[in-house]
């Protein structure tokens, strides 16, 4: 697989009684195909994993892998409390099909650096599947530096990737000076895209992008391209839309973005709940504020 261009961290869609709508699943991944995404990561964060089974991660790589048919890759998430059970989700993946590995630090309990080290090295050593590291110190507590992503990558032939949400733009040229081309570099904060691009990013795990696919792409491509005033235009108009990403309630927000533009619901499973009250009422001010200035056809 190739490891470059917009991956969307997929929601999940769910029915009233906020079990998994699978009716929905592939609609919502055919219109971001469509409008030009590269590959797809279910299971992230953003897809709520934490509140799944075992066995409702594997239906959902299922349905994912059937609604692709190979037209694009399909990247699992792995997070869980524990290794063992982090290794299990991996070897899971791979028997489901995907085509590679997100993997993300282990819940709650905080790892130092050897800690965290040995857990990503179990995981990334569970299968064959290339991998990318999900690297996010504010949301995790833990970090891993750029000389300890080459140890990894020095150990793990696999691990060819790396989802960099540290919020620090300088990692990005930090990582290509250790490594160069290795490892391919993805930003992992909606709101820095243009800024990591330039740097030397090579990709998106994005998350406005399940709400708003060309105006994602659109907003990827011209900053690859470094066409930067027109890039400029399409940035500032979807900032404070992309902002709704780097907060605690991301999940929410995102899935109330998506159900103002018809692209899905705002059903999140506990312990999230709706947005309400003011919170809500503000929310939907700044998304239909955006949205009556939305460009047309996801063009500045």
């Amino acid at each position: 697989m190739k490891w470059q261009g917009v991956f969307p961290a997929v929601t999940t869609p769910l029915r009233e009684d906020l079990s998994i709508d699978f009716d929905f699943l592939p609609r919502q991944l055919e219109s971001m195909l469509a409008a030009g995404c590269r590959g797809f990561v279910l299971l992230g964060s953003l897809g709520e994993a934490a509140t799944m089974s075992f066995e409702e991660k594997g239906a959902v790589l299922e349905a994912g892998k059937r609604a692709l048919a190979g037209r694009a890759p399909l990247v699992a998430g792995i997070a869980a409390l524990s290794t063992a059970e982090a290794v299990a989700t991996a070897r899971l993946a791979e028997a489901k099909g995907c085509d590679g590995l997100m993997v993300l630090p282990a819940y709650v309990y905080r790892t130092d650096a050897r800690e965290t080290a040995a857990h990503f090295s179990a995981v990334i050593g569970a299968t064959r599947l290339p991998c990318m590291l999900y690297n996010n110190p504010p949301a995790y507590g833990t970090d891993v530096r750029p000389e300890e992503l080459l140890a990894l990558a020095s150990k793990h032939p696999n691990l060819v990737a790396v989802k960099e949400s540290s919020e620090d733009v300088r990692r990005v040229a930090a990582i290509r000076a250790l490594m160069g081309d290795r490892m391919a570099i993805f930003v992992g904060v909606d709101d820095l895209i243009v800024e990591g691009v330039a740097a030397g990013a090579v990709g998106w795990v994005a998350g406005l992008v399940n709400a708003l696919p060309a105006e994602s792409v659109r907003l990827f491509d011209l900053a690859a391209a470094a066409r930067m005033p027109e890039a400029r235009v399409l940035y500032e108009w979807f900032l404070p839309l992309l902002r709704l990403d780097v907060v605690p309630k991301f999940v929410q927000l995102i899935k109330l973005v998506q159900q103002e533009t018809g692209t899905g619901s705002e059903r999140v499973r506990p312990p999230r709940l709706k947005l309400e009250g003011k919170e809500r009422d503000e929310a939907l001010a700044l998304i239909r504020e955006r949205l009556a200035a939305r460009p047309r056809e996801g063009k500045a």
